[in-house]
């Protein structure tokens, strides 16, 4: 799996890719450069960490339609936009698409680099939030079908008694299970438990 830290740079001008690699490089960020949006698009996948830097205006594939496809392969990746050709509508439409940043060049360096790094950031949250989705899910599979429908009840609010009733069993089963519930979903309380439910 790609270093949190790599940049993918897409840019058809060499300058524009050389200076920009340099730039970042000189921080200590890694970067991938790509000459064409489908150069990139054949490199990269749901996995692949880190932020794009993306130009505008591109032959066969502009920006604008590489984010959409991004957006459309689930990819996500935090993008900065730069373009020497910029113009309002194409920021807003960048914006509204969710790009972090649109920069018209020439931008200042430190800016700019300062942005990379926040993107670098909101990746990283990113992927946490994601893994500790994931882990949740996992948990959530152990549970049997009984453990379910008393994980259910007790998320709800329900008390012991009240779940007994509801499933025709005694209440000492029910403490049983919600025992094993909280066990097996590493919960110490139960707002805890309903945080990761309400996370899945």
């Amino acid at each position: 799996m790609e270093s949190k830290n790599i940049v993918y740079i897409v840019d058809d001008d060499p300058d524009v890719l050389d200076a920009t690699c340099m730039l970042l490089e000189s921080t200590g960020l890694e970067t991938q450069r790509f000459n064409s949006a489908m150069s990139f698009l054949n490199s990269i996948n749901q996995n692949s960490q880190g932020c794009i830097v993306l130009d505008v205006r591109m032959p066969n594939m502009s920006g604008l339609k590489l984010q959409s496809e991004i957006m459309r392969r689930e990819i996500c990746l935090p993008i900065i936009f730069i373009t020497g050709h910029g113009d309002v509508p194409m920021a807003v439409e960048a914006m509204k698409n969710g790009a972090l940043e649109f920069f018209q060049k020439p931008f200042r360096d430190q800016e700019f680099i300062d942005c990379v790094y926040g993107a670098l950031d909101i990746n990283q949250q990113s992927l946490n939030n994601l893994n500790r989705v994931h882990s949740i899910q996992r948990r959530l599979a152990t549970l049997t079908k009984r453990e379910q429908q008393i994980m259910q009840y007790m998320t709800e609010g329900h008390i012991t008694k009240v779940i007994a009733d509801k499933l025709a069993i005694s209440p000492r089963t029910v403490e049983t299970h919600r025992a094993r519930v909280m066990e097996k979903m590493q919960a110490k309380t139960l707002a805890q438990l309903i945080h990761m439910v309400m996370e899945t």
